[in-house]
């Protein structure tokens, strides 16, 4: 029986199964944070870019919320000054991906496929997601008020061939979707869905309290969040686990997400 898209944007709004470990990924030799499920053998990955000025912690709910229904998630914590180099910080995600499968983690009962990567990101750690999976072969990537970039990531979104998710803010002040997450998505060279999130800001999926809440419009939106792990882990899980189960959710509207448009694969010359 297929479940109602409503149905498993609510089971999907809760942790999954999986009690979460949290790591650190300096012990790899690159600052970050990691979070598994406790144990797994060829699990999914993703990383996660962090926004302007943010630091990895503010997005710990949304990379455990990941872990818990069987993704590794991880955050390096680089390039967080006010001037960041926006291609150093892809090359950070690219090498996060590297050390999340050439490194058993854990106890050695977790292990991650290199076949199933995929990249997230904020603000501008979402545009450097872009630029990642411009230059790296990954599964699936998701962005949340993407950010354009230097170099740009409109530009880098033509080479993108895996599917692509990119929710923007309505009304961002700081990374109006226009010229940024919806001009990201209508480059996208793969199958690709753009919605528009309502009723949250720029900073609506950040987690606590930050000083850089003083220079940017906006503040952590519990419902955003919410909203935002649910639409992510459908994509992923769909995408890098190849379940079918949650695709009905990312094929639907959602309240206060509706799809803005899409583009599917194209077709396969007989």
């Amino acid at each position: 029986m297929v479940s109602k898209p409503k149905e498993l944007l609510e089971e999907l709004s809760h942790a999954g199964p999986h009690e979460v470990l949290r790591g650190n990924l300096a012990l790899a030799g690159l600052p970050g944070v990691v979070f598994t499920p406790r144990t797994g053998l060829n699990l999914p990955a993703v990383a996660f870019g962090h926004g302007w000025l943010q630091p990895p912690g503010r997005y710990r709910g949304l990379l455990s919320h990941l872990a818990s229904w069987g993704v590794v998630a991880a955050a390096p914590a680089t390039q967080q000054g006010p001037l960041p180099s926006h291609r150093l910080l892809a090359a950070d995600l690219r090498t996060t991906l590297d050390v999340l499968t050439g490194v058993r983690l854990g106890q050695g009962d977790l292990s991650v496929d290199a076949e199933r990567l995929g990249l997230a990101g904020h603000s501008t750690g979402g545009g450097a997601a872009v630029l990642a999976a411009a230059s790296r072969g990954v599964r699936a990537v998701a962005t949340f008020a993407a950010a354009q970039t230097l170099p740009s990531a409109s530009a880098a979104a033509v080479k993108v061939t895996a599917p692509g998710l990119h929710l923007a803010v309505d009304g961002d002040l700081v990374a109006p979707a226009g010229g940024n997450a919806e001009a990201i998505a209508h480059a996208w060279g793969g199958p690709v869905q753009f919605r528009k999130v309502d009723k949250s800001t720029h900073l609506g999926l950040t987690e606590g309290s930050h000083w850089s809440q003083r220079l940017l419009h906006g503040k952590p939106n519990h419902r955003t969040q919410v909203l935002v792990r649910a639409l992510f882990t459908a994509f992923f899980l769909t995408h890098l686990t190849g379940t079918d189960k949650y695709r009905p959710l990312l094929e639907s509207d959602v309240k206060r997400a509706p799809i803005g448009f899409e583009r599917g694969p194209e077709p396969v010359a007989a």
